[in-house]
């Protein structure tokens, strides 16, 4: 315990950027994942292609190397200065919003074609066919992956120690340099992120319960 009081402004610093990291991104990763999605299941050739290139070329880069590149590379373009912390966010958000693309995808899928046809006769476009009758029953099929989603991205935010971001991840450096015991260290760091976890699986059980009774 007094390695968790005596650096309480590391943790408190750390957990603070993490959950910054964590909502921002999986806000972007939602919506960008969203669109992809429906991109990927799209009538439109160009847009199915441009939403599968996406999907099998960002997911199948390693996270590391998508945040190397943002916190290296990206200065070196010639583009608008921002904040590591501002460049992490977009790595993490680019690379989350692969993985809800796919999950949503399979969502649409559960769906019967039934749905989308009656959409159709009523004269409803793709777009509205998507948002008021596909993607909100498609979301209710997938939650549980959808949070296993985020509690991976939750995860994900560590990498972004290794690239001047102050986060969770980095507490380990710094209780270093303070000369504290680096295990002990550790252990409360995996204990808060298990708290942090099973927050967002009691979040799940919510709206599962919610949606369910919606029904």
């Amino acid at each position: 315990m007094n390695v968790l009081l005596d650096n309480l402004d590391l943790f408190v610093t750390g957990f603070r950027n993490t959950l910054l990291l964590f909502v921002v991104s999986a806000f972007f990763a939602l919506i960008l994942g969203t669109i992809v999605g429906a991109m990927r299941v799209s009538p439109v050739p160009a847009m199915r292609l441009f939403g599968t290139v996406y999907v099998n070329t960002v997911r199948n880069t390693p996270l590391t190397l998508i945040l190397f590149f943002f916190a290296f590379g990206y200065p070196k373009l010639g583009l608008p200065e921002v904040s590591y912390t501002t460049l992490a966010i977009i790595g993490l958000s680019l690379y989350t919003a692969t993985y809800v693309a796919e999950v949503l995808r399979s969502g649409v899928n559960t769906v019967p074609i039934g749905q989308a046809e009656a959409a159709r006769a009523i004269g409803l476009p793709f777009g509205q066919t998507m948002t008021l009758v596909i993607l909100p029953q498609a979301f209710r099929a997938v939650l549980p992956p959808l949070f296993s989603v985020l509690i991976a991205l939750l995860k994900n935010t560590t990498v972004a120690a290794g690239f001047s971001v102050a986060e969770a991840g980095a507490i380990r450096a710094s209780l270093s340099e303070r000369g504290e015991p680096l295990l002990v260290g550790l252990l409360w760091v995996a204990l808060i992120f298990v708290a942090l976890v099973s927050l967002l699986s009691l979040a799940q059980r919510a709206f599962e319960k919610k949606w369910r009774i919606a029904r």
